[in-house]
């Protein structure tokens, strides 16, 4: 790792910007820059956020001015070593995989030639290191994706996309903790919840977990709590593949 760079982004707020490019290789760099700056900055410390390439620190500009807060960050940083492998979590995911509640695993499936319950052995054939948490509380940018997974964006987003629905953008996969709108090509469905106040900061999953997603059957999904009520049904706008 090359020397990290601390930018100023505000009068109490510092990036520290450790890599220029997203790999699973770098997350025990950020797991150990996570943990050193938590303690440098200790009660001085409003909120860290890590990225994918860097970490932003909000703190208390009535503890530290910048000067203060750049020079605890740099010290934090100096010397730092990578956090050893297993120290986050890793969870295992049960997904009902169906086009009722997924209507992007069919076309995804024709674009590559293969069966759908070939997609689904993809999808579920690797870890995926959960590298940050963001656009909604719970909300986990997962990856790399299978290179052959790879899919864009939708072109126009749903207004309502079910919670715990399982997707996939580009290299990454993600599932929807709560009902929202969201852009994501739309695979599978959890009924594990990822969201809520008994959960340790809200969130099932932190920054340096690991996640492997396991299919069931449409009855196990039932079982275990999960709707299985068809995406369409929920007001959701329909895919070129179910108009």
């Amino acid at each position: 790792m090359s020397d990290p760079n601390i930018e100023t982004v505000g009068m109490d707020t510092l990036i520290v910007r450790l890599f220029d490019d997203i790999d699973e290789e770098h997350m025990p760099w950020m797991l150990a820059a996570d943990h050193a700056l938590r303690e440098a900055f200790g009660e001085a410390l409003i909120d860290l956020v890590p990225s994918y390439t860097t970490l932003l620190v909000h703190y208390d500009i009535e503890r530290l001015d910048l000067q203060a807060a750049r020079a605890r960050a740099r010290e934090a940083l100096t010397g730092l070593t990578p956090a050893t492998s297993g120290e986050g979590q890793r969870h295992v995911i049960p997904v009902w995989y169906d086009v009722s509640v997924g209507p992007e695993l069919a076309r995804i499936a024709e674009r590559l030639g293969v069966s759908q319950e070939d997609v689904i052995a993809r999808h579920c054939a690797r870890d995926y290191s959960v590298f940050a948490l963001g656009f909604a509380p719970g909300y986990a940018f997962m990856g790399r994706l299978d290179d052959a997974l790879a899919t864009p964006r939708l072109k126009t987003p749903r207004q309502k996309v079910a919670a715990g629905s399982v997707a996939i953008a580009e290299r990454q996969t993600a599932v929807y903790p709560t009902l929202s709108p969201g852009g994501w090509n739309i695979i599978g469905r959890t009924a594990v919840a990822l969201f809520g106040r008994d959960q340790e900061g809200y969130s099932l999953f932190r920054p340096g977990d690991t996640v492997r997603f396991e299919a069931i059957t449409r009855e196990a999904f039932i079982e275990q709590g999960g709707d299985p009520a068809p995406l369409a049904e929920r007001g959701d706008t329909p895919t070129e593949a179910q108009r």
